[in-house]
């Protein structure tokens, strides 16, 4: 199955719904700490280390999803004075979710009760900030389908796959905010900044 081992194909098999995956994430990848620039595993390479930023744990997600029967699809969030954030996205009686890696609490798993993916995008806004206590995220992009990267190895390259996120990064965004409503934005709430700080890898 899209060239996945046996005991892979067993362990994407092992999910049943998609908040299985997004508490596998959870509890047993470890968050990498390394920025997106330094690594960009496989899924593979995330079963293999136990170990996944954002990217790369929606290269996870999305082959979990796809043994379910779910097309791969990703999102990038894009964020200003910020690193972007890649869901992996899934549709469930005609509603999208998400399931995502995060260091920060409030940018993970997504139910799927949002009608459009900018509704999802948006679920984000007011859990998106910098250590400087802004909201940054400002645009999101179209869904980007990673069947058309199978040849580059997203799901089982033994290697870091780098041409990948060039490729998302060239994807067609829209934004979020207009330029009156970003004037107007006003600094995180204090109690909201230390509850999406828990749990937080230094």
């Amino acid at each position: 199955m899209c060239g996945l081992t046996a005991a892979e194909a067993r362990l994407f098999k092992s999910f049943r719904r998609p908040e299985q995956i997004q508490r596998y994430l959870d509890e047993k990848i470890a968050y990498n700490k390394e920025k997106n620039g330094e690594s960009c595993r496989s899924a593979r390479m995330v079963i293999r280390d136990q170990l996944a930023h954002c990217l790369e744990g929606a290269f996870f997600a999305a082959a979990a999803l796809r043994v379910q029967g779910y097309p791969p699809l990703i999102v990038d969030l894009e964020a200003v004075r910020d690193d972007d954030h890649i869901l992996a996205v899934f549709k469930w009686n005609d509603h999208w979710g998400a399931i995502a890696k995060s260091n920060y609490s409030g940018l993970r798993f997504r139910e799927p009760v949002y009608r459009t993916l900018r509704e999802l995008a948006m679920s984000y806004f007011e859990h998106y900030y910098n250590l400087q206590g802004e909201k940054t995220l400002r645009r999101y992009s179209k869904p980007i389908h990673l069947e058309r990267f199978d040849k580059l190895g997203w799901m089982t390259a033994e290697e870091d796959v780098w041409a990948i996120p060039q490729l998302i990064a060239q994807a067609r965004h829209y934004s979020l905010l207009t330029t009156d409503q970003i004037r107007r934005l006003n600094k995180m709430d204090q109690r909201l900044f230390a509850a999406g700080m828990v749990g937080t890898v230094k």
